[in-house]
């Protein structure tokens, strides 16, 4: 399949509805997302409250007021925070206050502590402030009956301290997409222990499984699955019994022990929708459905898959997880060097991002001999296209490049 056929063929077999809801402590729901509005049943703040330390006054009784010619009134009482006001300010008369109290009745200002003296009860003011000066006005942040935040919104510091405001200590977000992620291959070892002769270290289930953080699922560790038909079977069957989505890396090849298609397959329908894509790098990706649960069987060069991965599978999770689906950042750049395409396959440049002497936002191609670079993924910052239907992207054109890193 072309890379925009692989693409129709995933949105219209995989509907990646959200998973549900559930209702969880106030501080668990960070980077969770909300499935129904939120409207406020009090008015934040409740009461008129002071911004400063200084005395609540009648802002007439303090025009005219000059470093020479002060005004002069009658301290008459303390406003402490947390307490009702037991004072009622008279013509003539101001009362202390910090900051957060709330403002007694017949004040409608506040004099800041720095522009007064006192001497006993009596206090000296010598700045005139206007009316409402230095006060926060009940409902002027939030007003009851206003919606504060909207049914999909990501809770993030802000809005969990909006939420807080508001007296919740719980909140109803979407379910999280738990996801299964898998290696193969008798090359692979897990990191941690001895590495033998001939094998590297498991990198693509670390990277897919931050990955799949990052789209706002959470990764179940499957472990390194041998390239054996039984072993596999009942690996992949453990992965869907206990999760909503399963990512593997490695075996999609043609080789011999290349067996991941064909298992996939006889797990159930529709199975394979999706098995080989013509792009470079990630020609072998596979995707299945096996009854509603996707599985997303990338390659196991370490570029490879994590890149497929964001691609296609990052919009999955992210529609199970009730977020909104984006695509990765797009930047504007110079071609550093010519980027060449591969022939018929829609071909993804990796490159790395600086600034020429004049300012110019630059892309140079990582060299990498292989997708299976491992520094591939540490160099890049993201990765230009190059069509089917172009030989190559010349040094000096403007391209659109897509970021990997904070995708």
């Amino acid at each position: 399949m072309s890379f925009d056929e692989a693409k129709n063929v995933i949105q219209q077999q995989i509907k990646p509805e959200p998973l549900g809801e559930e209702e969880i402590p106030l501080l668990e729901t960070h980077n969770r997302v909300l499935t129904q509005d939120i409207t406020s049943s009090l008015d934040i703040p409740p009461f008129n409250r002071s911004t400063v330390d200084g005395y609540a006054v009648k802002a007439e009784d303090t025009y005219g007021a000059e470093e020479n010619t002060p005004a002069k009134l009658k301290v008459c009482g303390t406003v402490n925070v947390g307490e009702p006001p037991q004072i009622h300010i008279k013509k003539g008369e101001a009362a202390e206050i910090v900051t957060g109290a709330p403002i007694p009745e017949g004040a409608d200002a506040c004099v800041m502590i720095e522009n007064t003296e006192r001497n006993g009860e009596e206090l000296l003011v010598y700045r005139a402030v206007t009316k409402n000066e230095n006060v926060m006005k009940k409902g002027s942040d939030i007003r009851t009956g206003e919606t504060v935040l909207k049914a999909g919104t990501i809770l993030r510091s802000s809005e969990i301290g909006v939420l807080a405001a508001l007296g919740y200590t719980k909140a109803k977000v979407f379910k999280v997409p738990v996801v299964a992620v898998l290696s193969t291959g008798a090359e692979v070892t897990e990191p941690g222990k001895k590495l033998p002769p001939g094998k590297i270290y498991d990198i693509n289930t670390y990277s897919l499984s931050a990955a799949v953080l990052e789209a706002g699922g959470k990764p179940v560790y499957m472990g390194v699955v041998p390239d054996d038909k039984t072993h596999l079977r009942k690996a992949l069957e453990r992965a869907l019994s206990s999760a909503d989505m399963v990512v593997t890396s490695g075996g999609v090849s043609v080789g011999p022990h290349d067996l991941m298609p064909q298992t996939v397959d006889s797990l159930g329908k529709p199975g394979l929708i999706v098995c080989g894509i013509a792009v470079k790098p990630g020609k072998p990706t596979t995707v299945a459905l096996v009854g509603r649960k996707p599985v997303f069987s990338m390659p196991g060069h370490p570029t490879s898959a994590l890149l497929l991965f964001h691609l296609l599978a990052r919009p999955i999770i992210q529609g199970f997880a009730g977020r909104p689906v984006t695509g990765t950042p797009v930047v504007k750049a110079v071609a550093g060097a010519r980027m060449f395409s591969a022939k018929g396959r829609r071909t993804f440049v990796m490159v790395r991002l600086n600034r020429d002497k004049s300012g110019r936002l630059m892309a140079e191609p990582v060299e990498t001999g292989a997708s299976g670079a491992i520094t591939t993924l540490a160099k890049a910052d993201g990765f230009v296209e190059v069509p089917e239907n172009e030989q190559f992207i010349d040094a000096g054109e403007d391209v659109a490049v897509s970021l990997l890193k904070g995708a």
